[in-house]
């Protein structure tokens, strides 16, 4: 979504994170900076089942393509694991938690379509 955070502070933050939830940090994964890229995060997901869970730097590296962003979150909760968001200081772990992330990221996509001075002039 057009933001970029130098990868040294990302690590900075979700080392924290962990730290203050009690989180094992083992190691971190790079995604490619490719535009749209998701493999490191598919073979993340992928590898699920022998981790015991992700902590991404925020909730908006997610794939902005809906179907995609909500079949990553499908997969998680299916393996009844955690994905972590550090800087939001949210994780996904349960329906509930599921359509908050998305009601999140739907509002984020929504405001750049948002004309703020017709709301504050009526």
């Amino acid at each position: 979504m057009e933001e970029r955070v130098p990868q040294h502070v990302q690590n900075i933050v979700i080392r924290d994170y962990c730290s203050k939830k009690g989180i094992q940090y083992l190691l971190s994964g790079t995604e490619y900076a490719m535009e749209n890229s998701t493999l490191i995060l598919r073979q993340l997901v992928k590898d699920l089942p022998s981790i015991d869970g992700i902590v991404a730097y925020s909730i908006f590296q997610m794939p902005e393509d809906d179907a995609e962003r909500q079949s990553i979150f499908n997969s998680v909760l299916s393996c009844k694991k955690e994905i972590h968001f550090a800087v939001e200081g949210l994780s996904l772990y349960d329906n509930e938690t599921f359509n908050h992330i998305e009601n999140i990221w739907q509002v984020k996509k929504t405001i750049p379509h948002c004309n703020f001075l017709e709301i504050v002039n009526k």
